[in-house]
């Protein structure tokens, strides 16, 4: 059995305008966690979902899948990085990047083409039924909603049936049926997930871990999603609450506010 599915050693990304957008990194996921990656904007969340994509190679240190190596050479080898794609799933932050050809239909099927036809249109319609898309299968994606484009993009995915789904801000634009179908049809499913978000209240739905990166680009905190919610110290550490002072009849009061999951804080 696998014990890891990825390991990090002290990974870092650096960009080749000199930004640093993750350092020193030790990480391990487990074959089936659920893990919710929080942190401030600009932390860093995007690239760990692209470097476990292997969208990003590491300019130090060492990522592994399945114990190997994960690297730009062994992604050239052209049956694994197939296999690679088929298992591994990565929905960007933004819908369009996801987004190019001419219809729903032919976006839905674009990675069903290995498949027997019939079974890749059997896919392609229900998926898009699943995602209230199957009005819209003729339309091109560039006349979709933002919602209507990120169930887009979720069904592309989910036609793949991978058994990793990264995902970066899945329920951006989300109406709220969706968003809790998402996070139903989620935690009925025995796949990895690691899920990046900035709604602290979905973060105990989402996952079990949470992974917060703190504003430096390293790991601020690494364990339980309630353990990370009920610390204030943490989540203001790393930019994820706010403190703000005002008067109460003259009297000065400083309150400390994250998600009502927290609840508030007073000194």
């Amino acid at each position: 059995m696998i014990e890891s599915l990825y390991s990090l050693e002290q990974v870092a990304v650096t960009y080749p305008d000199g930004r640093v957008a993750l350092e020193g990194l030790d990480l391990s996921i487990a074959p089936g966690e659920r893990v919710v990656l929080l942190g401030t904007n600009g932390c860093g969340k995007s690239t760990m979902l692209k470097l476990l994509d292997g969208l990003v190679a590491p300019s130090t240190g060492v990522l592994r899948f399945e114990g190997e190596v994960l690297d730009a050479g062994r992604l050239k080898r052209r049956e694994f990085a197939r296999e690679f794609r088929r298992r591994v799933g990565l929905m960007f932050q933004q819908p369009e990047a996801m987004l190019f050809n001419a219809s729903v239909a032919e976006e839905i099927g674009f990675g069903l083409r290995h498949l027997p036809a019939d079974e890749a249109e059997a896919r392609v319609r229900h998926w898009a039924e699943f995602l209230r898309l199957d009005g819209r299968l003729e339309v091109h994606p560039s006349q979709l909603s933002g919602g209507e484009k990120q169930r887009l993009c979720l069904a592309c995915l989910l036609a793949l049936e991978p058994e990793v789904l990264l995902l970066d801000e899945p329920t951006a634009n989300l109406d709220p049926r969706t968003v809790g179908w998402l996070i139903d049809w989620l935690g009925e499913r025995e796949i990895t997930t690691v899920v990046a978000t900035h709604h602290m209240a979905l973060a105990p739905e989402l996952g079990q871990r949470a992974v917060i990166l703190s504003e430096r680009h390293r790991i601020a905190f690494d364990g339980p999603v309630t353990a990370a919610l009920e610390d204030l110290e943490l989540l203001l550490a790393n930019n994820l609450a706010h403190r703000h002072r005002h008067q109460h009849g003259g009297v000065e009061h400083a309150h400390v506010h994250g998600h009502p999951v927290w609840g508030a804080a007073r000194d």
